[in-house]
């Protein structure tokens, strides 16, 4: 076979990396990495210019918290700075044991497992969930960590249309039709979800799938140490408990304020996951001062409630303000608010001019987003303050009304 005039075994086997890549730099679809000159805080250098962080996932700050912050170091001096195994042989230490008992604890569940990240809960767990002989349905905006962990599973799929009850009523009822029958329907939802900040209807969805004996997996990390009671997540946010919500995945590298993935529920599903799932049992475990940071972090939500009250404090106050200018923030339900530009080009941007003016929010485009629905993602945080936000705002503001979109 000819290609270019060269035979196919004289092509550099590699050429399609640097191809590929130009075509998105072409399409202006690449990443361009920033970098973040010290820690995660609401005022922090980027690229060697202070600015106000309004994209970080640390809703709560504490990545930097003192409490957080001792405890690791402190294990770092009692264990070292590694586990030296996977779990399963020789890196199962009692700090691991510890968290697991005392995120369970902290979501009303019978037991929790942790996972080296919310991506290897997800694409780890789901595929042994189900078979051949089973069915997945899914939201059709879930994170891409479920779409792998779909994709990774020989079980059917079907797909139901965005939070949209009646539609996965519709998929329920011909999956539960199907010939021959099913063996299991798992269905999967994230609970808040990560481009638009709407949240998934938990109580609804959940009585649907009772109605046709169906699992329910939710992936809560953008709710988790944010909605619910203390910041306990979606399921204690609508009420719910885990004979109900069978898998409550999550993370730790978001509100949490340091790394990790979980899943809590009954001790069976723990049994099951540490047994069967392969990037638990294959993956070395967490070192040390990351799970003692972990630990530390649900004593902080335990004894201090008023980060979780002031993130939302300050959602309501900049949502308000956004909306009082004018802009188009969707149908934001949580402290992540999406200010939906349209167009690629003007996204990046609206996010370029905001980093002028000191604020950093980067820009969603195509195709993480629909075509027309660029958008610049704000987070929200407990850290900041009013004077925080009122600059923010001042900047969209100002860049806003440069480039017409308000």
């Amino acid at each position: 076979m000819v290609s270019n005039g060269l035979s196919q075994s004289n092509r550099n086997p590699t050429d399609f990396l640097r191809e590929e890549y130009e075509a998105l730099v072409d399409q202006e679809l690449d990443w361009r990495l920033r970098t973040l000159q010290g820690p995660s805080t609401t005022r922090c250098i980027v690229d060697g210019k202070e600015v106000l962080m309004l994209c970080s996932n640390n809703y709560l700050g504490l990545s930097t918290h003192p409490k957080l912050k001792d405890a690791a170091i402190k294990s770092i001096k009692k264990y070292g700075v590694g586990s030296g195994s996977v779990r399963s042989i020789a890196g199962n230490m009692d700090l691991h044991i510890e968290l697991e008992e005392r995120l369970a604890k902290f979501k009303n569940a019978e037991a929790s497992l942790m996972y080296t990240s919310g991506f290897t809960a997800n694409s780890g767990l789901i595929p042994q969930l189900v078979g051949k002989e089973d069915i997945i349905i899914s939201d059709e905006l879930n994170h891409g960590s479920i779409i792998d962990g779909v994709r990774l599973s020989v079980a059917e799929r079907a797909i139901y249309k965005h939070r949209d009850v009646a539609d996965l009523e519709k998929v329920l009822n011909e999956a539960e039709n199907h010939d021959p029958p099913y063996r299991r329907i798992l269905i999967i939802t994230d609970g808040v979800f990560s481009m638009d900040g709407d949240i998934a209807p938990l109580d609804e969805i959940v009585e649907e799938a009772e109605k046709h004996g169906a699992m329910v997996y939710v992936d809560d990390a953008h709710g988790e140490a944010v909605l619910g009671d203390g910041g306990r997540g979606i399921v204690s946010h609508f009420h719910l408990d885990h004979t109900r919500v069978h898998v409550e995945m999550g993370t730790f590298s978001k509100a949490f304020g340091v790394i990790g993935g979980h899943i809590s529920g009954s001790r069976d599903l723990i049994n099951f996951a540490y047994n069967k799932s392969r990037t638990w049992l294959l993956t070395a475990s967490h070192p040390p001062p990351v799970v003692a940071a972990c630990i530390a972090a649900i004593d902080v939500l335990e004894k201090e409630p008023q980060h979780v009250k002031t993130l939302w404090d300050n959602t309501n106050y900049f949502k308000k303000g956004l909306l009082d200018l004018g802009f188009n923030i969707g149908n934001s339900e949580t402290p992540i608010m999406p200010v939906i530009i349209g167009e690629n080009a003007v996204a990046k941007e609206f996010s370029q001019k905001l980093y002028d003016e000191g604020v950093f929010a980067l820009p969603i485009i195509f195709p993480m987003v629909p075509k027309g629905y660029a958008r610049i993602r704000t987070i929200m945080n407990s850290a900041l303050t009013e004077q925080d936000l009122d600059d923010a705002l001042s900047a969209f503001e100002k860049v806003g009304k440069e480039l017409q979109v308000i």
